[in-house]
């Protein structure tokens, strides 16, 4: 199947201000667009690439989730990122060269591929390009030390506040509801994400939803008091309570 089939292109994609640099012109979108391949849709559960295969390419998620998954020496299942549209994956193999993860779709999704030694070459040409790849490289390794931040340093209800608050964030970064979203995770994977167990994850839930901090409907979220749930993710509860009663 050719790329043809899914004819979108990266001037009217609406989440390519997150995966291309805004300041590249007409001409050089243009050639960027020729080396990107579109991908048919991945189902559920399909794995877009597995840990340890040969690494040729990056992926930009254009609809849908992924999560990123590491197999342990005993062979269970730790999920170390999520991915949401406009999201790269596959960063963590520039090095070894094989993936050092599997990406798995946790819904119908779709992603762009960008084969890399061809967009390596582009960079070259293209600083704004490079300048961007860059970007994103600092960006992963930066959300890599705030998770290793997160599950040393923080109370089991200071990471799910914190992660809750940054989904909705990242979701707004997207153009979608910061307040309001679907949770295409399922409580098992957040709380393998963040160290806890599922009784630990759904405990806390019921328990924010008494402190109306959000309510929760099957997967539905709704964000009720965003920037208290900030602060207590950061252990600055108490101190944000002090400048509202002043």
């Amino acid at each position: 199947m050719t790329k043809m089939d899914f004819s979108i292109h990266c001037q009217s994609c609406s989440f390519s201000h997150l995966c291309l640099p805004v300041s590249l012109n007409d001409n050089e979108l243009e050639s960027l667009d020729d080396i990107i391949e579109r991908k048919k849709p991945l189902q559920k559960h399909d794995v877009l690439f597995s840990e340890d295969t040969p690494f040729k390419s990056l992926f930009a998620v254009r609809s849908g989730s992924f999560k990123s998954v590491i197999r342990t020496e005993d062979g269970q299942e730790q999920v170390v990122g999520f991915h949401l549209p406009g999201d790269l994956i596959g960063f963590d193999s520039l090095d070894a060269q094989t993936h050092q993860s599997s990406a798995i779709a946790l819904e119908t999704s779709m992603v762009c591929e960008l084969p890399y030694h061809m967009l390596d070459e582009m960079a070259e040409r293209f600083p704004k390009l490079r300048k961007q790849i860059m970007s994103f490289m600092s960006s992963d390794i930066q959300q890599k030390h705030e998770l290793m931040m997160l599950l040393n340093k923080r109370k089991a209800e200071e990471r799910l506040l914190y992660f809750l608050t940054h989904l909705s964030q990242r979701y707004a970064e997207r153009g979608f509801s910061e307040k309001q979203f679907n949770l295409t995770i399922t409580r098992n994977e957040i709380g393998n994400y963040l160290g806890l167990t599922i009784e630990t994850i759904s405990r806390l839930l019921t328990r924010f939803q008494k402190e109306k901090l959000i309510t929760v409907d099957g997967k539905l979220i709704e964000i009720l008091e965003y920037d208290l749930m900030l602060a207590k993710s950061k252990g600055l509860h108490h101190e944000l309570m002090q400048q509202l009663t002043c």
